[in-house]
């Protein structure tokens, strides 16, 4: 029995949610499962029928979800942190992007004898890397910081970046066909004013507050919707540019409080791309993908070992960046859904202009996502040990909450050297550790800016000492699916403060022991008790050093290796001869000292 169209719509979206769950446990990139999935159900098995389907409903479908990725991704886009960043990240997103650019299209023009814009156009999409692909693929492979930074900011700003060059492309591609250079520029300048006039209503109605909290979001959603749809009313093929415009206006807007904006967008982008690949994927046939002949197979090779490389070694010149490094960062490049997205729209509006050639182009993309980010994800870690650019062991802690307490814990590990992070959403707490040279984080660690800026490259665990208990927990939830369940670390809370049911969802140890609480470490060191370092001996062990500190607080032990454990209710463990003990000591009780 055939599935009605909503039933199906449905089907798609359950399958999405699992689709990302399974690379959720899996520590893949959404991306395979979710094309995988649509390709067995298109072009493999035919159950799905996107025509059949949704008729004349999927292109408005699939350019409003592309309208809303690129107006999400836009978001991001700060002018402010390209300048902050180094010359190599701004050459990469600049000048390198525009080599790769230039390298791809040159290319596919010349090895498969596309049309000049089908190629050029080609060459536009495939300079878009993205955060949802780098992000995992840093984390598996334990690059250098140096690396894993430069890498880290090119996929999030070359997405907003990437895309608006794909939308310039399209639009003077389509215009070209039929039109004068003149209407191009008249689609241009059409998407820039609506796009900068949309930008600027939002901001004012957002900072003088015309809008109560709860509409926000679903303001900003429903104006930037309108302004698409006026765009392209005015000026055929405008409305991706003006969104684009529209995102990257807010984003560079003073005194604007975006973050609630950006939550709610990003998780309806995850809906709309995760169901939107599925079906994207699904709309390929058997022919789309048998025009993967030899010659594309050249070009792939050509974008991932001449045209990437090539870029890289360009944007370096006049940088710190080594050789090794050079290499390294001209091989990873993996390509991530905004592409696959924005292509298979370009591909339904460019088959409704009847522009010929466009047939290859999606599958042409999607071949070089699955090829870029399989390729760098089972061979970037080998590469990384053959040039010698690993990161030290990833013992470092990320602290939420600057208080007393935690400045005073983060600065005896800072003297360990232990690679640490402060965050906190109070400024005067952090402008006391940062004032002691401790390296800080300003705002909510779970936030799409936390995820944008702090560098995590060598921190692995989590210890949450702030008095927040309702973003305590959000912060211990986040951290244990990113690191582990056992790599988080929490105070342990009163019993009437916890319920039964959220004690069976808390999998994170409880920090140096079942009965130590928020006020009691915060008094402690309020009353002028201090953290102090004693190393053990074979004639002062361990239970010497706790007969003579019964009311010392044990918080890390560093055993004879230099690793360095945390005290906790469920993991105990017992120091031996060489261990070095970090314990907080009340003020006025002497500290017994190895004979």
């Amino acid at each position: 029995m055939l599935l009605s169209p909503l039933m199906t719509l449905c089907m798609v979206g359950l399958l999405s949610l699992v689709c990302q769950w399974a690379a959720f446990r899996m520590k893949l990139p959404a991306i395979l499962p979710l094309l995988l999935t649509g390709l067995i159900l298109g072009p493999a098995t035919g159950a799905l029928d996107l025509e059949q389907l949704l008729g004349d409903l999927l292109f408005p479908i699939v350019s409003l979800a592309v309208a809303v990725i690129l107006f999400e991704g836009s978001l991001t886009l700060r002018f402010s942190d390209l300048q902050d960043q180094s010359a190599m990240v701004r050459n990469l997103v600049g000048p390198g992007a525009l080599i790769t650019f230039s390298l791809a299209a040159v290319s596919a023009w010349w090895l498969m004898a596309l049309p000049a814009g089908i190629a050029a156009l080609l060459g536009a999409l495939v300079v878009v890397t993205g955060p949802t692909v780098i992000g995992p693929l840093l984390r598996s492979i334990r690059a250098t910081p140096k690396i894993a930074t430069i890498l880290h900011w090119e996929g999030i700003l070359i997405d907003p970046i990437g895309a608006l060059l794909a939308v310039l492309v399209f639009e003077y591609l389509v215009v070209s066909q039929t039109e004068a250079w003149q209407v191009f520029a008249l689609t241009v300048a059409t998407g820039l004013m609506i796009g900068a006039l949309s930008g600027v209503l939002m901001a004012q109605m957002l900072k003088r507050r015309l809008l109560p909290r709860y509409l926000e979001t679903v303001g900003t959603l429903l104006l930037m919707l309108t302004a698409f749809g006026i765009s392209n009313e005015l000026m055929h093929e405008s409305g991706l540019l003006t969104v684009t415009v529209m995102g990257i206006w807010l984003a560079n807007t003073r005194d604007l409080d975006l973050e609630p904006i950006i939550e709610f967008k990003e998780t309806l982008s995850i809906l709309l791309i995760s169901a939107l690949f599925i079906l994207l994927a699904a709309r390929l046939t058997p022919a789309d993908i048998r025009l993967l002949d030899w010659r594309a197979g050249l070009w792939l090779a050509g974008l991932l070992l001449v045209a990437r490389p090539i870029a890289v070694w360009l944007s370096a010149l006049g940088t710190d960046v080594t050789l090794k490094e050079r290499l390294l960062i001209g091989w990873i490049a993996p390509r991530g859904i905004v592409a696959a997205a924005v292509s298979a729209l370009f591909a339904l509006k460019l088959e409704q202009s009847g522009i010929a050639g466009s047939e290859p182009l999606v599958a042409l993309v999607f071949m070089v996502i699955v090829a870029t980010v399989i390729l760098q994800s089972v061979f970037t870690g080998t590469l990384v040990k053959w040039l010698g650019l690993q990161a030290p062991d990833r013992n470092g802690y990320l602290i939420f909450g600057a208080n007393p307490f935690a400045t005073a814990v983060a600065e005896a590990l800072h003297k360990m050297e232990v690679p640490i992070l402060l965050s906190d959403t109070n400024w005067d707490n952090l402008s006391n550790a940062r004032m002691r040279g401790l390296p800080v984080y300003y705002g909510n660690p779970v936030s799409e800016h936390a995820d944008n800026a702090m560098d995590l490259s060598l921190l692995r665990r989590v210890l949450i000492l702030s008095p927040y208990r309702q973003l305590n927990t959000e912060v211990a939830y986040h951290y244990q699916d990113l690191f582990g369940e056992d790599k988080v670390y929490r105070l342990a809370e009163n019993g009437r403060e916890k319920s039964k049911r959220k004690i069976s969802r808390d999998r994170h140890q409880k920090l140096f022991g079942d009965d130590v609480r928020y006020a009691t470490l915060l008094g402690t060191v309020r009353e002028g008790g201090q953290i102090r370092s004693t190393r053990l001996t074979e004639s002062y062990g361990w239970v010497d050093y706790q007969l003579e500190n019964p009311k010392a607080i044990m918080l890390f032990a560093r055993n004879d290796k230099g690793k360095l454990r945390t005290f906790t209710a469920q993991s105990p463990f017992e120091p031996k001869a060489d261990w070095e003990i970090l314990a907080l000591h009340p003020a006025g009780v002497g500290l017994g000292e190895a004979p």
